[in-house]
């Protein structure tokens, strides 16, 4: 069965593909309606405990994943599991590193590097994506599958 967002409900993000993704600040209420299956926490610090699965991606604010390969193989699989569940990404903010997070996942589903920051910008917040280095790391992200 699938269990994904509502596409008009606050935060979130309709991929080129069609997946959904919530991207949310950590430091807002939890909105209101149904909870994640799945999130991906960006910060400096381990997040507190939810009622959902998640996993924790080491990203100081205004920086870049502390473990880059862990970081990518974490949003490849927010990406996949957004096919059939509600993922949601979130930092404190909800701008910088989760709009980062979130042109990473275009750049998985399609959207050219070079036009990932800008879609995220166009379709989740004006102001996501913070620093020329998350922009760079945006543009660089290899959307290709990680074989064993």
């Amino acid at each position: 069965m699938t269990e994904t967002w509502d596409p008009s409900a606050t935060g979130v993000l309709r991929l080129p593909s069609g997946r959904l993704v919530r991207g949310r600040g950590l430091r807002h209420p939890l909105p209101s309606g149904p909870q994640p299956a799945f999130a991906l926490y960006l910060l400096g610090k381990e997040p507190p405990g939810v009622g959902w699965e998640h996993r924790w991606v080491r990203w100081p604010d205004f920086w870049l994943p502390s473990d880059r390969p862990a970081a990518a193989e974490a949003l490849r699989e927010a990406w996949s599991r957004a096919a059939t569940e509600r993922v949601e990404v979130a930092c404190g903010g909800g701008k910088g590193r989760t709009g980062t997070a979130l042109a990473c996942l275009a750049v998985l589903d399609g959207v050219p590097g070079d036009r990932a920051v800008a879609y995220v910008r166009e379709h989740y917040d004006r102001h996501a994506v913070e620093t020329p280095w998350q922009r760079r790391f945006v543009t660089r992200f290899d959307a290709s599958p990680v074989t064993p």
